[in-house]
């Protein structure tokens, strides 16, 4: 589902994924973060900040008040539990990527 969307987004825009920053709860299960790793084909970025959402309103408020002077420095802040790089074969990732899309081809709606 996830390389469904990504893929879609890059097709849409015409700019490729270069990695995938993830955070939130799901994001700490190592077994699923590898996976989505292998699937999409692109490094996963996992954040040391669980939910950083509020992290990410702080900083937008931080750079609007004139507290950080630019994007760039927020970046430089940027705090990274672990890197997860693709390592599944690739004629292995095709496989179960097409049994995915043949199980939501059987339960579309027509």
């Amino acid at each position: 589902q996830v390389k469904d969307v990504t893929d879609l987004m890059g097709e849409g825009s015409g700019i490729s994924l270069g990695e995938l920053r993830v955070d939130g709860g799901p994001t700490r299960n190592n077994f699923l973060m590898q996976f989505q790793a292998d699937m999409l084909g692109r490094p996963i970025v996992r954040s040391s900040i669980e939910e950083i959402s509020a992290l990410g309103s702080a900083f937008m408020a931080g750079l609007a008040t004139g507290f950080w002077k630019s994007l760039e420095e927020i970046s430089e802040r940027r705090m990274i539990d672990k890197t997860f790089r693709p390592d599944m074969e690739r004629g292995k990732v095709e496989t179960l990527y097409a049994g995915w899309k043949k199980a939501v081809k059987r339960v579309r709606i027509h």
